[in-house]
Formats: C-alpha cells, sequence, structure tokens
C-alpha cells in the first residue's frame, strides 16, 4: 500500500539517500537523467522544499520511495516556453524533482507520483499542469507523454546550476 504526504524533517536523510542514489546510477552511465551530485538536486533542494511546505514523499509500507516538489513556482525559464495553455500563475501547478528510489524503479511509483499531483492540482483549483525535464531522461519523457503531458518545446539554458540543459518542457490541461 503505497501513501502520498507532506514530508516531514525525518524524511531529509532518506530523501538524500534516493538523490545519491541517482547520481551514482547517472555517474555511472546507468541512467541520464541529467542531474549533478553535489549541484542538483542535494540534501538542501529538500530542506528549501520542506521550509516552503511543498515536500512530498511515498511511502510503501515503512520506506520511502519517492519525493517530489508540488507548487506553483514557475522557474523563469518557463517565460521562455511556448506553453499551448495561457493561465494565470495562480491556475498553474508545477511539478519538481519527481525521485523514485532506483532500486524500486519499475513498480508504478512514477505514475502514481504525477496522478497524485494530477488530483492535487484539481483541489488547489489549478488545471494547468507544469513539469520540465532535461532532454536526456528519455524514460520520465515517455512517462509524462502515456500520461497525457504535451512536449511544448526545448529551452536551452543553464538550469539549477547545471549548465547548458536543454529542458523541455511539458503540460497538461486537465478539467
Amino acid at each position: 500500500m503505497i501513501k502520498i504526504r507532506k514530508a516531514d524533517k525525518n524524511d531529509l536523510n532518506q530523501i538524500e539517500k534516493i538523490y545519491n542514489h541517482i547520481h551514482l546510477r547517472e555517474e555511472k552511465g546507468l541512467t541520464s537523467i541529467g542531474w549533478i551530485r553535489n549541484v542538483y538536486p542535494t540534501l538542501q533542494t529538500a530542506q528549501n522544499a520542506l521550509e516552503r511546505n511543498d515536500l512530498f514523499v511515498m511511502e510503501s509500507g515503512e520506506k520511502i520511495v519517492a519525493c517530489a516538489v508540488i507548487n506553483q513556482i514557475q522557474v523563469d525559464e518557463y517565460r521562455l516556453a511556448k506553453w499551448k495553455f495561457e493561465a494565470k500563475d495562480s491556475e498553474v501547478m508545477v511539478l519538481h524533482t519527481l525521485a523514485v528510489e532506483p532500486d524500486e524503479a519499475g513498480k508504478g511509483y512514477g505514475k502514481a507520483f504525477v496522478k497524485y499531483y494530477e488530483n492535487y492540482a484539481r483541489e488547489n483549483n489549478c488545471f494547468e499542469l507544469r513539469i520540465d525535464t532535461n532532454k536526456t531522461n528519455t524514460l520520465a519523457r515517455k512517462m509524462y507523454e502515456h500520461l497525457g503531458f504535451e512536449e511544448t518545446g526545448t529551452v536551452t539554458c543553464n538550469f539549477n546550476n547545471i549548465p547548458n540543459v536543454s529542458l523541455i518542457c511539458l503540460e497538461k490541461h486537465i478539467d
């Protein structure tokens, strides 16, 4: 049984472990998300989200298997995106830094987290969903497409202190 809830300070160590496991897989060439150890995401990334009260975790039993940030903060790079749907900032919900523990991959946790995000947006009267990911993160791009998100274009930028990112912007309008 999975449960998604707001994170608390006791979750930070497990979130950092998930980030580190992903960084290790990236360094070994086993995945291509585009994240860089000690740059993004870091423990400070999670702490900042915790302080804003927009950090969420997914538990399976007693174990945290995934985490993400859900809020209405549209990063500056979104101004350069070619969004298909116009929406006021108050109508947009954004999913950031979705991370699934690599040892738990393939169990549908990422998909379940995105579904939670959609429901959370509806509950908060936000009907325009936005997500971004690195162009190299083909697994996430396929999952988002399967879940009804449309890629609206690429923004080349320095993103979260990572240079030369081809940032894929995705959106979905929900009712």
